[in-house]
């Protein structure tokens, strides 16, 4: 009766470290994405996107070895490798709640940070994050165009052409600061969700394990 427990145990265990090493390679993949796709913006948003992105990559990494582990434990039947593949899942669990509410703290920061930065960053040597940012959010300056003190970029204008700055009925008429701010807070509340849901999935993994490293000390017991 215990080895049949144990055996279910011990598939339920592969198949759920199966899942963590595909969502450790999607943390790995998404964390490469932020870094390669929003690397534009950094500038507006100062480094906290660019460290954060660099920390799921690490993240996403070390789960995919615990969940080797994980997998190698459960194959040879070792008590004390599932022992700590269940002490790593839990560490691993504090981190991404912490990470996970530290989003959710962070989001209601958003428009004050992104502000500092904008306001910090306008007129000066970083006129492509600008660029960027006026053409996909069809913006103009932190609030309107009189941010750029007559220095009006063609990224503002709704129409670009030599001299379009003039035409004030061409400009984007809405500041960047609102729509790139609440840009910003839905993927931070992505990631923070996303964290902790990864989080609450890991505490079906913690119990397997347990009950794995429960199921072979029993075994040992009977022997």
């Amino acid at each position: 009766m215990v080895e049949g427990g144990m055996k279910c145990v011990r598939f339920l265990l592969f198949g759920f470290n199966l899942i963590f090493v595909l969502a450790a390679i999607g943390l790995i993949a998404i964390g490469a994405y932020v870094q390669i796709a929003l690397k534009d913006y950094f500038d507006l948003i100062g480094g906290k996107f660019s460290t954060a992105a660099a920390l799921l990559i690490a993240v996403g990494v070390i789960i995919f070895f615990i969940a080797s582990f994980g997998c190698f434990g459960a194959y040879r039947q070792n008590r004390v490798c599932v022992l700590i593949f269940s002490a790593l899942l839990i560490f691993i669990f504090i981190l991404e709640i912490s990470a996970g509410i530290a989003g959710y703290v962070y989001k209601s920061q958003v428009e004050s940070y992104v502000e500092k930065y904008m306001k910090e960053s306008i007129g000066k040597n970083n006129t492509k994050a600008w660029e960027t940012v006026q053409k996909e959010f069809k913006c103009c300056g932190i609030t309107n165009s009189t941010d750029w003190n007559g220095n009006i970029p063609q990224s503002c204008c709704k129409s670009p052409a030599t001299g379009c700055q003039n035409n004030t009925a061409n400009l984007y008429p809405q500041g960047c600061l609102k729509k790139f701010s609440d840009w910003v807070e839905d993927h931070v509340a992505i990631v923070g969700g996303v964290g902790i849901g990864f989080a609450f999935i890991q505490l079906i993994g913690i119990m397997f394990a347990c009950c794995l490293a429960r199921a072979i000390k029993k075994e040992y017991e009977v022997v």
